[in-house]
């Protein structure tokens, strides 16, 4: 895999590779609802959109209501849009203390582990990133995404032994999706992008890093996602992660991100998915997309991508669009 990525970065002509999974729904004839609940659809979704795209690799579900969900958090589940987790189960330190690390298989983290395993069946002609929380976004679903901003400052003990947990869950789950045949893994650190820079180093930094290095080997990636506003100011405690490669959102000029970025480090990014992909128009997201690697294009460790994971009904006329931007791009480059 670190070959892999090496020839991805080194190739003058490059694949996309955006956050595409959740719009397997349009493809399937399906409800998100019915999509989370089912491992089958799942792989056979990830298997329709490899056929009908040139991603550079396939990116399974980016679900974060999962791990939470196996820590005892409640989920709302709609028909139409991704899960999300309502309220809090860690009020102060004593439930800290209390809060268990749950088994890899509760809840539906063996469905989409099982996900993964059929999915490597069906898609052979590209790697297979299977997607994860991150530790403090996790934390941060356990206790409240308003409240931990609090927390890092009135209470950072129980917030470090919350993380503590939550790093120890994902490390777990990230293992068995590598024995489940995936190629790696999108780690999903967004709430870090709400914290300062010192905050980020932290409490997200000495986590994410712990995940990486318990995983992340020859065969297996890390790609580090983070679609925060502050990534720019955070780069330095980032890179300390060690992560293969790295993620940003649209909140951000990518080219600010790359100019702080080792040349050698792939980077990916960052059109708009709810203002492109789902929101915009053919015409719309093939000027974005144009616009990004004309700025970014030259830079030989980007990679484009989705700024975040591309919303389930975002019009597949757009996704195509930016496929044919990246290939017009290209184009002249082989």
């Amino acid at each position: 895999m670190k070959k892999w990525l090496e020839e991805l970065r080194l190739s003058p002509v490059k694949k996309a590779l955006p956050v595409l999974s959740f719009p397997a729904v349009q493809l399937l004839g399906i409800s998100v609802k019915e999509l989370i609940s089912d491992s089958d659809r799942q792989a056979k979704g990830m298997q329709l959109i490899a056929e009908q795209t040139d991603s550079a690799a396939a990116v399974s579900l980016m679900d974060l209501s999962v791990e939470a969900e196996c820590f005892g958090s409640r989920i709302r589940v709609t028909d139409k849009e991704v899960p999300t987790v309502v309220g809090r189960i860690v009020h102060d330190e004593e439930e800290a203390d209390a809060l268990e690390v749950p088994k890899v298989g509760s809840a539906r983290s063996g469905l989409y582990v099982e996900t993964i395993e059929k999915a490597v069946k069906l898609i052979t002609d590209r790697p297979v990133f299977a997607g994860a929380i991150g530790p403090f976004s996790l934390a941060a679903r356990l206790l409240d995404v308003a409240e931990i901003m609090m927390d890092c400052y009135d209470e950072p003990e129980m917030v470090e032994k919350v993380l503590e947990k939550s790093a120890a869950f994902i490390i777990e789950y990230c293992r068995a999706f590598k024995e489940a045949g995936a190629n790696g893994v999108v780690l999903a650190e967004p709430v870090t992008g709400l914290l300062s820079p010192a905050l980020a180093e932290e409490f997200s930094t000495p986590y994410v890093k712990k995940i990486v290095d318990a995983v992340q080997d020859d065969t297996f990636l890390v790609i580090y996602h983070n679609c925060g506003n502050n990534t720019v100011q955070m780069m330095d405690s980032i890179l300390e992660t060690g992560s293969a490669a790295y993620h940003f959102g649209n909140a951000v000029d990518m080219k600010k991100i790359l100019e702080k970025v080792p040349e050698h480090t792939v980077v990916m990014g960052n059109v708009d998915p709810a203002g492109e992909f789902c929101n915009g128009t053919p015409e719309s997201i093939r000027s974005a997309t144009m616009e990004l690697l004309g700025r970014c294009g030259e830079y030989p460790n980007f990679v484009i991508s989705s700024g975040c994971d591309i919303p389930p009904l975002s019009k597949w006329e757009n996704i195509n669009a930016f496929y044919a931007a990246v290939s017009e791009y290209y184009k002249g480059k082989k």
